[in-house]
């Protein structure tokens, strides 16, 4: 098979930023000085003001990391880059050394830590053979400047006791403001405000997971069951929701930054096996209906080891964790239809099933301090899937697919510090994989229902249902990924007086790669309401068939050797011992060649003619705009992001602290979106309508609407039907704007963080994120006068019919989706300690907000354009959202955690039709009530671990059993409603299906520490 391969043109952009970015590795390797500069993605800071003493050093307890800076004449120390670790300083004074207590910094934190005169404080012995010059300095005398930013710290303690299902570290992101965790099918997703997962990023180790070209945020978790990286890999995470600094790139909701663990100066290691099955869960409420549960079995193990190389100098870590699961499924009639209605060879379709999931997760890291100013770690992961996806639904078990996700990621790092700042250079590699393939290679039948209303049989009105059952081969062929390397070098230069300035240059050469073969297995549809030869359920004449057909335009292969670039500069100013601003501005650049040099093919220019398809000649829009020859579209160059940020205490002990900002934040356009502008060009699914005497199901006899002919079902008449029909032969045609912009939101906050007692932190806020420019595709269809209704009094209808001459459908993608999200919300956290063993940590949200398209929706076809689309709340987020987490440590040496979620209902919607001289849809709406068993969603999930200690190893060997309870009270939390507006039951829960959380299940673990 050929690729259709496009080359990115020579921008002087291009050039200057490839020049710069080897520039800046070229003079770091050199004499570790290069042009911009390290993010705080994960590393913690440390700063603040101390008399009597001349230089401070910092140590890392676990490690041996130390790093060595100089006190001002002012007073001021400042250490701008420290991994995430326990700690203690080290003070040079006059009378000698003297030292804090351990103190604890987390991910991303901005910690500043103020001292009083060393030279006459009193000391105290630290412990028996230390200097008794010491000065003993709790944690609770840190301070956090968080700025703006809104957002949570998930701590380890919290990844280690909190209950979940799955072992996937994200799970307890929804602990910050308006950020939603949802698992439909067991699959993660996470979104933040009226945003979809599409707009996330996770940052590893300051490295970006983001997936270029499909949705869901993160490379890999598309349609996955699986985990994006091992959670014994990592130490902890900071969620943010909203206003990040300048560092933060390719992400427009929640940005998310992970630490990695390594390896310490004592050996250590852990392992665990989890397991549950069919027998340790309850009944889904399909298996409830049919009285059997399917088989599922899920199956987690995995183990971590790490020590050091060379003490105090180097250390290595590895993990390893595998999934083998068979995960519970529900085939139902779709429509609403009970499965009485289909006939007996139909009825074993439905019911309870499964679909089996493999996966292994590897990472290794090995970090080294060759010097006392310099830090190399090397690091890499390896991720493998395999198994059957299937979801819940009206799709038979015959149309799985098999799934294949492969993913390698590798990591070079190298810090220098200096005394007056502190470059981190980046080397990173990625190659990700992700194919579904059909099991089953043959026809897909697809039954639809439009006929008398069953459950009114008077009713005149024709009851429509799209899908009712499907059968025979899958649709899911596919394979995507994204391959290359990338550069990022950061520089923090803390040499002027109140000021940390970061800069940074991030560039990547990565090639995307795209293949769908779209109804590969050709899909009949059947409307079983007709049977113009008897009986009560037609499966012999379809009215339709769609198959996919190379048109030798090209090849459904689509790559695009896409070139990135990000520059960023952020000032954090501490204005006074009271204001800190945070002052930062980045630009991004991206060239996607495949989507810059495409050439619209000449057919497909001559069929949207006005000599050809007069329509357009009226029409609202120019098709002019969407055809490229090749040189008419340029590189989005207005990414340009101001985010901006304070802090003011208002109080002297810091206790009480004003924050809030604005910032603008792009992402970008989604691959798969692009793409289709050549793959349906070149692969394509041809439709062919049957004449068949079925008076709803009808089309004017041409070229693609002929009489059936049973020949038809075979690949023989189906190349008779494409011969017949001509070059165009229906093809859809798919054109994108020339002029492309790139999404976006602009995010404000305003709140208060309160310092309640010394563990003991609130916080209330408000937050607006208003995002725009989202990718959208509309139809380009016109009628003969290029209006897009007909005129008044008939009833509104999208112009599917009036297509070019010998083609199908006109197809246009540009930029439009907007959201709003206001949200005020009320964060409280207790943090833990061994002096007082528990934790808790609770968010309230409350949110209202708004679209002009149905939440995650990409394609607009009932409006000509998405201007015309009406604003209407949010489907997507849910008004009122409570999480609360926690543990306790028991004295029988067990400790016991909890989590808790609650959400009001969903917001359920529907657009109807309306007439007159300026047609639209109005909304019908309804909240729904209840989710089959209590108000809105709920989940309790709880767990307890049980450790025992074997001191005879050594004094970190313990036993760890531990069972944990999903969803204790077995909520139901439907997601399933009646969608006809003709039912009587219109927009009620449809109480079938699985919901969105599992049923109730018992997991039991044990693992092994040492």
């Amino acid at each position: 098979m050929k690729v259709f391969h496009l080359n990115a043109r020579s921008f002087t952009v291009r050039k200057l930023a490839t020049a710069l970015a080897l520039g800046a590795a070229g003079g770091a390797m050199a004499v570790g000085l290069a042009v911009p500069a390290h993010a705080q993605q994960v590393n913690a800071s440390l700063r603040g003001h101390v008399t009597g003493a001349t230089q401070v050093t910092v140590i890392e307890t676990n490690t041996g990391f130390r790093r060595t800076v100089t006190v001002d004449g002012a007073g001021n120390y400042n250490f701008a880059s420290l991994p995430a670790g326990t700690y203690y300083l080290e003070f040079t004074t006059e009378n000698g050394v003297r030292r804090t207590d351990n103190f604890v910094l987390s991910v991303a934190q901005d910690a500043v830590l103020d001292l009083d005169d060393l030279a006459t404080a009193e000391t105290q012995p630290v412990a028996e053979g230390q200097d008794d010059n010491a000065i003993i300095v709790t944690g609770s005398r840190i301070r956090t400047l968080e700025g703006g930013a809104v957002g949570a710290n998930i701590t380890p303690r919290e990844i280690e006791q909190l209950p979940q299902n799955n072992r996937n570290f994200l799970a307890f992101a929804d602990l910050a403001p308006g950020v939603e965790v949802a698992n439909p099918n067991g699959q993660s997703r996470i979104q933040g405000g009226a945003q979809n997962s599409r707009t996330v990023n996770v940052f590893i180790d300051g490295v970006g997971q983001k997936d270029y070209v499909l949705k869901n945020g993160i490379t890999g978790q598309d349609s996955s069951e699986g985990n994006p990286f091992p959670q014994l890999a990592i130490g902890e995470y900071r969620v943010i929701s909203s206003n990040y600094k300048a560092e933060f790139d390719q992400v427009s909701s929640v940005a998310i930054t992970a630490a990695t663990k390594s390896g310490t100066n004592e050996f250590h290691g852990e392992a665990f096996i989890d397991y549950t099955d069919e027998s340790l869960r309850d009944s889904t409420p399909t298996e409830l209906k049919s009285g059997a549960k399917a088989p599922s079995t899920d199956y987690q193990f995995g183990g971590a080891i790490g020590g050091p190389i060379v003490k105090d100098v180097a250390h290595f870590f590895f993990t390893y964790e595998g999934k083998r699961r068979e995960l519970p499924r529900d085939i139902r009639p779709g429509g609403d239809f009970d499965v009485s209605y289909f006939p007996t060879e139909y009825q074993s379709e439905f019911g309870p099933t499964n679909a089996t999931f493999d996966e292994d997760l590897y990472f290794g890291k090995i970090d080294v301090s060759p010097t006392s100013r310099d830090l190399i770690e090397v690091s890499g992961k390896y991720r493998k899937e395999s198994g059957e996806f299937l979801s819940s639904g009206s799709n038979a078990r015959s149309t799985i697919s098999s799934q294949d996700v492969q993913e390698k990621r590798g990591l070079l790092r190298w810090e220098h510090t200096a005394d007056s700042f502190i470059n981190d250079l980046k080397l990173t590699y990625e190659d990700v994989k992700w194919a579904p393939t059909p099991l089953v290679f043959g026809n897909g039948y697809q039954f639809n229902y439009a006929g008398p209303n069953l459950e009114n049989p008077s009713s005149p009105t024709v009851y429509r249902a799209d899908n009712i059952l499907r059968v025979g081969g899958g649709s899911n062929y596919q394979d995507k990924g994204q391959k290359g390397f990338g550069i990022q070098n950061d520089f923090t230069w803390v040499g002027l007086e109140n000021h940390t300035i970061k800069m940074g240059v991030k560039a990547k050469w990565v090639t995307l790669r795209s293949q769908q073969l779209g109804n590969f297995n050709p899909v009949y549809t059947y409307n079983t309401a007709y049977n113009p030869n008897g009986g009560s359920f037609n499966d012999t004449i379809p009215y339709r068939v769609q198959f996919g057909y190379d048109t030798g335009n090209g090849s459904p292969v689509v790559e695009s050797k896409n070139f990135q670039l990000g520059l960023y500069i952020q000032d954090d100013w501490d204005v006074t011992d009271r204001l800190t601003l945070n002052l930062g501005v980045r630009w991004d650049y991206e060239e996607t060649p495949a989507y810059l040099d495409f050439v619209t093919p000449a057919d497909a220019v001559a069929a949207v003619s006005p000599e050809n398809y007069p329509n357009l000649v009226g029409a609202d829009y120019n098709i002019n705009d969407f055809i490229s020859n090749g040189k008419n579209r340029h590189p989005f160059k207005g990414a340009f992001q101001p985010r901006i940020g304070f802090s003011y205490a208002i109080d002297d002990a810091h206790r009480f602290v004003l924050f809030g900002g604005y910032g603008r934040s792009y992402d970008r356009n989604q691959f798969d979106f692009l793409q289709q502008e050549i793959s349906v060009g070149s692969y394509t699914t041809r439709t062919f309508n049957f004449l068949t005497g079925d008076p709803n199901n009808t089309c004017t006899a041409s070229p693609t609407c002929v009489p059936f002919d049973p020949i038809y079902l075979t690949e023989e008449g189906r190349a008779q039907l494409v011969a017949n029909a001509g070059a165009g032969g229906g093809r859809e045609l798919r054109f994108i704007n020339n002029d492309l912009k790139v999404p976006y939101s602009d995010q404000f906050s305003l709140g208060l963080r309160g310092q309640l007692a010394p563990l003991f932190t609130a916080e209330v806020g408000y937050t607006h994120i208003s995002s725009r420019d989202g990718f959208a595709y509309l139809i380009g269809n016109r009628r003969e006068d290029g209006s897009f209704f007909p005129p008044a009094p008939a009833t509104p209808e999208t112009p599917w019919g009036y297509t070019p001459p010998g083609f199908g459908s006109i197809i246009i993608g540009t930029n439009g989706l907007a959201t709003n999200a206001d949200s005020g919300y009320l964060k409280l956290v207790k943090n833990y300690t061994q002096a007082s063993p528990w934790s808790f940590s609770g968010t309230y949200t409350y949110t209202l907000a708004e679209e002009n398209r149905n939440f995650g929706e990409t394609f607009a076809l009932d409006y000509p354009s998405i201007d015309d689309y009406p604003w209407t709340r949010s489907n997507g987020v849910r008004k009122h959202r409570l999480v609360l987490a926690g543990s306790v440590d028991l004295p029988i040496g067990a400790a016991l955690s909890g989590k808790f979620v609650i959400a009001s209902p969903p917001y359920v919607k529907s657009f109807i039709n309306t007439g007159g001289e300026n047609p639209s849809r109005d909304v019908v709406s309804n909240e729904a009530n209840g989710n089959g068993d209590r108000w809105g969603f709920r989940q309790m999930d709880v767990a307890v671990t049980k450790y025992i200690a074997f001191p005879f190893i050594n004094d970190q060997s313990r036993l760890r059993l531990r069972m944990d309870i999903i969803n204790l009270f077995n909520d139901r939390n439907y997601t399933n409603y009646f969608t006809n507006p003709n039912d009587p039951r219109y927009l009620q829960i449809n109480g079938v299906g699985t919901g969105s959380n599992p049923p109730r299940t018992f997991k039991f673990s044990v693992g092994f520490e040492f």
